[in-house]
């Protein structure tokens, strides 16, 4: 009762309203979502997104919310209040945020170290370096392009394996190190420094993706991309793999399972409306998704416009060089044409040629799908490379990328540190300052293996085995817990107790049918990706060739994979059995005495 009274609270509505939707609204949004547009026929992807915002996601955002807010503990507290035995499910949660915590502050590094850069003239990503002699440009460099040499050789130093770890980086282990310095000081105070830290996290990428947009619609080739975007090809909708990319993208980007928005919610008060909130809150989610993608498309169209027309001018020149023709005489227009001509008249000095004659093709380019750190860190600086005050357009993108990092950080951190504040003994003795501080530390300490040569493979593996699994089973067992072990009807006595009406037929609907059948069809869905795959594979960099090839994992990273896919979702059931076993033991103790 005494910690509840010491409770701390957002200083009003508008807090917790910005500090969820710079949880939310994060780096998924900007590069993710993008990509599964570009990968699922465009406009097309954004109907089964829709729907599953419907079906999913904002049905389990209300629930997390209420839970957090009833019971005003951390994820842990709150599900062993709801029943002994789902403490796991807490346990879990902070297990996957943690794991979360120690990779994703590594592209928050990776964001400071551009963001630096982006202050050089010209941009130290314009151009390939000179070779040993200064007689030309790198080879490698040449074979890829500046971009991704400068992200894969400059930035990452990356090796050319997993198994060769190319030692550590001193260059990214600084900026790791400011990127876990910046988290300390936002979430130093909880609620009293984070709430203010909002403010700025929630809005300032919405004032840069408004800049951006205004820049984008105006580049030559910007409606290019917005037409391949809003083009749908509803022949994906017949496709499984893009209702589950839909679900998954909705289910990530919302922050499902972490128990952020758990934490988050039980610094309200008790009559908080977190059924408006959580409306509110997934349509931003969703509506910057869309906005984010159209600014994305709009600078996608530029470069691959940018790079068709070097294709086509770089031919032209090739042809008229080789052929010695007149100046003009080859155009964009009519240069098939000639090529057909030169082909069948000069078959031989054609053909001498004709592996330098690259096919320009504007849809290929716009074809080419890239998620993840490729985007924000090739593809994009591509196209901010040829803008008109680049390093302008560098900076306030890198700084973007920071603001959303950093807000994402806020709700990863809390889904930590306030469960274990909820333990009486470390709330007790061990100021939260301090053990804020050493949260950061130990995660700081664990994330410099992102840092070394092979970092980024490793980067890759937790990226896309930590969570997925884990996080399906923790929502999968935390709505079931809801409406099958606490029991739907007090479920909805507490929410009437806290905003003044039960929630309607839609809210239990979702949450007693229709959601945890998409859960499960999900989770059945990676299990069975999982397996048919096979051996596990990886892109590493060829310096040779200047580009990724595919290589199988070695036996210690496969391994590592199966411990990292389990490690959350073990809680759960050893909880339970332990607390069983507790309980037990408990009751046969008068017996024995």
């Amino acid at each position: 009762e005494d910690m509840e009274e010491d409770r701390p609270s957002w200083e009003n509505p508008l807090q917790f309203l910005f500090a969820c939707i710079s949880y939310a609204v994060g780096l998924g949004n900007v590069w993710r979502f993008p990509y599964y547009c570009q990968m699922h026929g465009g406009g097309g992807f954004l109907i089964p997104y829709l729907i599953m915002l419907i079906l999913e996601g904002m049905p389990l955002f209300y629930l997390e919310l209420a839970v957090g807010q009833h019971t005003r503990k951390g994820s842990i507290a709150a599900w062993k209040s709801i029943s002994p035995y789902l403490g796991g499910v807490g346990v879990a949660s902070v297990v996957v945020s943690f794991l979360l915590c120690i990779y994703y502050n590594v592209i928050i590094a990776w964001a400071f170290w551009y963001f630096f850069h982006s202050f050089q003239e010209p941009l130290p990503w314009s151009d390939c370096p000179l070779n040993i002699n200064r007689t030309g440009y790198l080879e490698e460099c040449e074979k890829s392009s500046s971009t991704q040499y400068f992200w894969y050789r400059e930035t990452l130093n990356i090796t050319t394996s997993i198994e060769d770890s190319g030692g550590v980086q001193w260059e990214q282990t600084v900026c790791l190190i400011l990127a876990w310095l910046v988290t300390y000081l936002c979430i130093l105070r909880g609620t009293e420094s984070t709430g203010k830290v909002v403010y700025v996290t929630a809005t300032l990428p919405y004032l840069v993706l408004l800049i951006y947009l205004v820049r984008g619609v105006t580049l030559p080739g910007a409606i290019n991309g917005l037409k391949y975007m809003f083009t749908p090809k509803l022949e994906e909708l017949a496709n499984p793999k893009t209702w589950i990319n839909a679900a998954t993208q909705i289910f990530f980007s919302l922050g499902l399972g972490f128990g952020s928005l758990i934490a988050f919610a039980s610094y309200n008060p008790p009559n908080s409306n977190f059924e408006k909130h959580a409306i509110v809150i997934s349509l931003i989610n969703s509506g910057t998704s869309i906005f984010a993608s159209i600014v994305t498309f709009s600078i996608y169209g530029f470069k691959a416009t940018f790079n068709y027309e070097n294709c086509i001018d770089r031919t032209i020149l090739l042809l008229m060089d080789t052929f010695d023709l007149a100046e003009g005489s080859i155009t964009a227009e009519n240069l098939e044409s000639w090529e057909i001509y030169l082909n069948s008249t000069f078959p031989g000095e054609y053909a001498a040629v004709s592996s330098q004659v690259k096919v320009c093709d504007l849809q290929s380019e716009l074809n080419t799908a890239v998620e993840g750190p490729g985007l924000a860190f090739i593809v994009f600086t591509e196209a901010i490379k040829n803008m008109t005050g680049s390093q302008i357009w560098s900076v306030l993108y890198f700084a973007m990328l920071l603001m959303l990092g950093v807000g994402s950080m806020l709700g990863n951190t809390a889904a930590i540190i306030t469960p274990l504040r909820d333990i009486k003994l470390l709330s007790q003795y061990v100021p939260k300052e301090v053990l804020t501080g050493l949260v950061c530390f130990v995660s700081c300490i664990i994330g410099l293996m992102f840092t070394t040569g092979s970092g980024n493979y490793w980067f890759t593996i937790f990226d896309t085995y930590a969570a997925t699994l884990s996080l399906l089973l923790i929502v999968l067992v935390e709505i079931m817990a809801v409406c099958y072990i606490y029991g739907l009807r007090r479920f909805e006595k507490d929410v009437e107790a806290m905003i003044g009406h039960k929630p309607n037929w839609y809210w239990k609907i979702m949450w007693a049918f229709v959601s945890p059948v998409l859960i499960i069809g999900m989770f059945g869905f990676y299990i069975s990706d999982y397996i048919t795959k096979g051996a596990a594979t990886y892109q590493a960099w060829e310096p040779s060739l200047g580009r990724l090839v595919m290589k199988k994992y070695p036996v210690s990273a496969s391994v590592f994979i199966g411990i990292l896919v389990v490690t959350a979702m073990s809680c759960i059931p050893i909880a339970a059995i332990s607390t069983f076993i507790k309980s037990r033991f408990q009751k046969q103790e008068p017996s024995l005495k």
